[in-house]
């Protein structure tokens, strides 16, 4: 297999869907304790370094590294953060380019919230995405990051160097568009080394709402499925109506040869209530009570994606961590209910109290999103017989 070092791991979201692409991980590097016990304890064969990305010797791994992976700290640019960006000590991109620059990999792949594209954070993405195309010109021990920028600038339209280069892309990927029960958009960032001569683009999506909604309000197989009786469905939702005329002029079919988006109905169906007695038998199905409804704060639906999960006990504005039951209920989600949200296998077992899980698994990358782009990254150099 193909060896890949992870920086900034977490749970392990994008490590166990790179694996699953065919990737093997020389070492997943992160500084959290209880993250770092996770990973150990899944039993997945890892090299788990708990160390702070800015303290970690890359000489160590070996100079054939294929793959560098991670997600750096997002709160720099979350919605729900301070918004501080290169002022935020939390920004960790500085230690992603030092990654690139040192492993030299064939490519990388990097994920971040959608917050990372605002107008406000614009010169800086520019600048982060500058310093991954040409890793081998560092930021100089007195250079403000503006003047790194400038620098960085002339070099790229001017054509300079011929050291390390990187041809770098990015888009922002809804993880629902690819099969994931969840509504959740974040940044992928993703490189090759320039001299490999690789094209790639990102891969197509596979699901789509389109396809969900035809299957509910057109032909109703989503719930005959669910076995849902009829006098049990709810009401065709009044914000969709004006787009059913054009799904059902498409009769039987959906309009796109697409996968209808996944549920939470569909995530966790198969699980027992988590107030039963089955419960007890599920690894981290517990029930969380004090899960209440107010204003900004409703739940997602059953029938419909799953808003963001977020990495906090109370899902923060919104109620990313909670979700409406069929009687009009509002309950917290489990521990097993969110990692199924984020598509981790249920051998997955996540260790420590309710509330560090759900922060682990709110951080998370979702492990099927992980894996299609792992895929189709290593599809590409496997053409090119890298």
């Amino acid at each position: 297999m193909p060896s890949a070092v992870e920086i900034f791991t977490g749970a392990g979201g994008l490590a166990i869907g790179l694996q699953q692409a065919g990737f093997e991980h020389s070492a997943l590097i992160e500084r959290d304790r209880r993250s770092c016990e996770n990973l150990r304890g899944n039993a997945q064969g890892w090299n788990v370094v708990e160390s702070d990305s800015r303290l970690v010797d890359y000489s160590a791994f070996g100079a054939d590294v294929r793959l560098v992976a991670g997600g750096p700290p997002c709160q720099p640019f979350s919605i729900g953060g301070r918004h501080m960006a290169h002022s935020d000590h939390r920004d960790m991109f500085p230690e992603a380019v030092r990654a690139v620059r040192e492993l030299k990999p064939d490519a990388f792949i990097f994920e971040n919230v959608k917050g990372l594209l605002r107008k406000s954070f614009a010169t800086y993405f520019n600048y982060i995405l500058l310093q991954l195309t040409h890793p081998e010109l560092p930021r100089g021990p007195r250079e403000g990051w503006e003047g790194h920028l400038s620098r960085l600038e002339r070099g790229h339209v001017k054509g300079k160097g011929t050291g390390l280069k990187y041809n770098v892309v990015f888009r922002l990927l809804n993880a629902a568009d690819f099969g994931v029960p969840q509504s959740r958009h974040r940044v992928v960032i993703v490189g090759f080394r320039s001299d490999l001569g690789v094209s790639w683009s990102f891969p197509a999506e596979t699901h789509s709402q389109d396809a969900l909604l035809h299957s509910q309000w057109v032909s109703k197989e989503y719930w005959d499925e669910h076995r849902i009786a009829k006098n049990k469905r709810p009401q065709i939702p009044k914000i969709i109506e004006s787009r059913l005329d054009r799904l059902r002029a498409s009769g039987d079919t959906p309009l796109f040869p697409l996968l209808r988006w996944r549920t939470v109905r569909d995530a966790i169906s198969g699980l027992p209530d988590p107030e039963s007695a089955a419960a007890r038998r599920v690894p981290n199905h517990e029930p969380r009570p004090g899960a209440r409804a107010y204003p900004g704060h409703t739940g997602s639906l059953l029938d419909e994606p799953s808003k963001t999960l977020k990495a906090g006990d109370h899902g923060v504005p919104g109620g990313e961590n909670t979700v409406v039951m069929d009687d009009g209920g509002i309950r917290y989600y489990t521990v097993r209910e969110s990692a199924r949200l984020q598509t981790f296998p249920d051998d997955y077992v996540f260790h420590g109290p309710w509330t560090e899980n759900m922060r682990q698994i709110g951080n998370a990358v979702p492990v099927r999103l992980a894996t299609i782009i792992g895929e189709s990254v290593k599809k590409q150099l496997d053409a090119a017989g890298i």
